[in-house]
C-alpha cells in the first residue's frame, strides 16, 4: 500500500491553508484563549461557507459529497492553524454518528446544519476519569427521557445537539448501551463549563434530568457503533495532530535559523540539530501512520481498527514531542506568554485526551494486534 493524495486533493488543502492563514492568525487563537467566547463563530461559519465542514457529508444532506480523504487534509490544516473551532466534536463525531446510525429524518434535520457551521454537535460519552467501558455508563433512558451526568463533554457548553451513550433499559446497571440524540436547547439539560489546559477547546459537564431523547441506531448497538465512530474520528484527529506537529517543528526550525548566540545561528549547535532531527523523525513517523489510517478509512479496510490505534498513538506522541521541544529550542523566551509556543503545547495536551488518553489507545493497539495475530495463527 502506497497512499498519496491526488493533485485535486492537495489543491483543496492549499485553499484551506490560505483561508486559515488569512482568517486564523495566532492573534485570532489568542482572542479565544483570553476571551469569553468558547470558539471563533465567524471562522467556523466561514469554514461552513467554504464547504470544508461538509466535505465528507453527502450532497443530499447539505454536504459537498467528497470523501474522508479530503476531510483528512482539512483536519491537518485545522491542526496546523490551531483553529479554535468545534470541528472535531461536530464533524469527526456527531456527523459520523448521524451518517452511520441516524434515521433519514435525523440526518435531514441536523447534517445540513452541521455542514454549514450553523449548528454544533458533540458526543456525550465519558462519565468521569479512567478508560471508558460499558459498565461505567450509568446515564439511562426510560420512556424516551434521559437522566444522568456526562463529563467532560467536548464543546458541551456551546453544542446544539448531542449524541449520548446511555442505558436503554432503565436505571443504573440495567439495560444495554444504546445511542440517543438529544436537542440540548430543550428542557432538562444543564451545562457547566470546565476549566482545561486549552480554553480554545472547551469542555463542559452536562446534566440530564428527564431530557427528551430520540433513539439513534438499534437498541443495544450503542457500544459497537461508538467504537466504530471513535476509530474513524481517531484517524481524523491524527491528521489534526500531525498538522500541529509540523507547524511546531517549522517554528522551532525558523527560530533556530534566525536566533544568534556567540556569533552563530543556534541551529548550528549540535544539541539543537539533534533536537530538530528528533522532532522531524517523530512527525514523519506520524505522517506515515496517519496516511495508513487514511487509506483504511477511505477503503473501509479490515485493518481500520489497528490503523486507527496506530495513527492515534503515533500522532499524539509526535504532537506532544514537537510542541514540547519547540519551547526548548526557543529557550527562556519559549516559556513566555508573548511567544506562541504555549499555544501548541496547550493544544497538544488537549488533543492527547480528546478521544481517550494515550495509554488507552496504546492498550487498544496491543489488544487489537494480539487479536489479529491470534486470528492469523
Amino acid at each position: 500500500m502506497n497512499l498519496d493524495f491526488s493533485d485535486d486533493q492537495k489543491q483543496l488543502q492549499e485553499q484551506v491553508r490560505r483561508f486559515l492563514a488569512d482568517r486564523c492568525p495566532p492573534s485570532a487563537v489568542r482572542a479565544i484563549l483570553e476571551g469569553p467566547e468558547p470558539f471563533d463563530r465567524a471562522l467556523y461559519k466561514g469554514l461552513g461557507d467554504l464547504g470544508v465542514l461538509g466535505a465528507a457529508i453527502p450532497e443530499e444532506y447539505g454536504g459537498v459529497g467528497l470523501s474522508h480523504l479530503e476531510l483528512c487534509l482539512v483536519a491537518e490544516e485545522l491542526g496546523r492553524a490551531l483553529a479554535p473551532v468545534p470541528a472535531a466534536s461536530s464533524i469527526y463525531l456527531a456527523a459520523e454518528f448521524l451518517l452511520h446510525a441516524g434515521s433519514n429524518a435525523q440526518k435531514r434535520a441536523w447534517l445540513p446544519r452541521l455542514a454549514s457551521g450553523e449548528a454544533v454537535g458533540t458526543f456525550a460519552f465519558v462519565e468521569g476519569a479512567g478508560r471508558m467501558s460499558p459498565d461505567k455508563i450509568h446515564a439511562a433512558v426510560k420512556d424516551s427521557r434521559l437522566s444522568g451526568v456526562k463529563s467532560p463533554v467536548p464543546d458541551g457548553d456551546s453544542a446544539d445537539v448531542a449524541i449520548v451513550a446511555a442505558r436503554s433499559g432503565g436505571g443504573r446497571g440495567e439495560g444495554a448501551i444504546s445511542l440517543f440524540l438529544v436537542d440540548l436547547a430543550g428542557p432538562g439539560v444543564a451545562r457547566e463549563s470546565l476549566e482545561t489546559i486549552d480554553p480554545t477547546r472547551s469542555y463542559a459537564k452536562l446534566t440530564f434530568d428527564a431530557a427528551a431523547a430520540e433513539p439513534l441506531g438499534g437498541e443495544g448497538e450503542g457500544w459497537r457503533i461508538a467504537e466504530m465512530v471513535m476509530d474513524r474520528a481517531a484517524i481524523l484527529m491524527a491528521f489534526e495532530q500531525l498538522g500541529g506537529a509540523d507547524r511546531a517543528l517549522e517554528m522551532a526550525r525558523d527560530y533556530a535559523l534566525e536566533r544568534m548566540a556567540f556569533g552563530r545561528q543556534i541551529g548550528s549547535f549540535q544539541a539543537i540539530k539533534h533536537m530538530l532531527a528528533d522532532m522531524y523523525v517523530s512527525a514523519t513517523l506520524a505522517r506515515s501512520n496517519a496516511y495508513y489510517g487514511a487509506w483504511a478509512l477511505a477503503t473501509g479496510a479490515a485493518e481500520l481498527p489497528i490503523a486507527a490505534a496506530t495513527a492515534r498513538v503515533s500522532a499524539t506522541q509526535a504532537f506532544q514531542h514537537c510542541a514540547k521541544n519547540n519551547i526548548q529550542v526557543h529557550g527562556g523566551m519559549g516559556f513566555t506568554w508573548a511567544f506562541d509556543c504555549h499555544l501548541f503545547y496547550r493544544r497538544s495536551n488537549a488533543l492527547a485526551l480528546a478521544l481517550g488518553s494515550l495509554s488507552t489507545w496504546e492498550d487498544l493497539l496491543i489488544e487489537r494486534m494480539r487479536g489479529a495475530n491470534a486470528a492469523a495463527a
